[in-house]
């Protein structure tokens, strides 16, 4: 089971996750912390049954190409960058598989911008790539997609910072409740070490964790390279999420 407040009991209740690995809610180098972060202490509320159960995500929800951003968006070509395939694996803190799990994805461009009306980056469109998909890990935790690599951007953090390229996840569990949002960056990228939102995660083993290494068992041979993500719901291997003032 996913869930958005660390693991669950055997009541079926939720457990507050470890604020040590995951990053706070206020962090005053990424600015806009300052402004959205809860300003008086937060409340354990009691849950609810239908916070508890909802949806169950199956097969027939998905489209054939949702998991191939190479082709859920092409009109005439193929998009322009670096072709890649990401995979890795869904896993409890037993490293035991979670099937079925929905991951949503979504990044910008080769040039660093977002197909979205409110993206001012001056970087070039590109009219044949859409930047989301999703698809569902299977009976052993595995998911697999094909895209490009996203670029970095600037960003109006301080005068001069840049995002390195990373790509967003969002994991449903069996509850729209139970939903994980993070976000993957690749490895040797210079960026990092400069990113307020990276080095927002005090723990430098969970940073380490967002990091995909390259994988070219993955790779298929003259055309596209391998990259390897795994996602750990729960535990001390917990991969770290994104800090929201709800569940936080």
């Amino acid at each position: 089971m996913i869930e958005n407040q660390g693991t669950t009991s055997w009541r079926g209740e939720y457990r507050p996750r470890d604020r040590a690995v995951h990053p706070p809610a206020y962090f005053p180098p990424y600015k806009t912390t300052v402004a959205r972060s809860p300003r008086k202490p937060l409340l354990s509320l009691q849950e609810s049954l239908s916070e508890l159960t909802g949806p169950v995500f199956g097969h027939a929800m998905l489209g054939p190409l949702d998991n191939d951003l190479l082709l859920n968006g092409r009109i005439d070509r193929d998009p322009i960058g670096e072709r890649i395939i990401v995979h890795g694996r869904v896993l409890d803190e037993n490293a035991r598989p979670v099937p079925g799990a929905l991951l949503e994805f979504w990044q910008a461009n080769a040039g660093g911008k977002y197909r979205h009306v409110n993206d001012r980056y001056v970087a070039a469109e590109d009219p044949n790539f859409l930047g989301c998909g999703r698809c569902l890990a299977d009976e052993d935790g595995w998911y697999r997609f094909r895209t490009i690599k996203p670029g970095p951007y600037p960003w109006r953090n301080r005068i001069d910072d840049w995002r390195p390229a990373h790509i967003h996840f969002s994991v449903f569990g069996h509850a729209f409740v139970q939903r994980l949002i993070t976000q993957m960056y690749f490895e040797g990228d210079p960026l990092l070490r400069l990113d307020a939102i990276y080095n927002s995660i005090p723990d430098a083993e969970a940073r380490a964790r967002l990091v995909a290494p390259l994988d070219l068992g993955a790779s298929l041979a003259l055309d596209t390279l391998g990259y390897r993500f795994d996602i750990v719901l729960r535990g001390r291997r917990q991969t770290p999420i994104e800090n929201r003032p709800q569940g936080s």
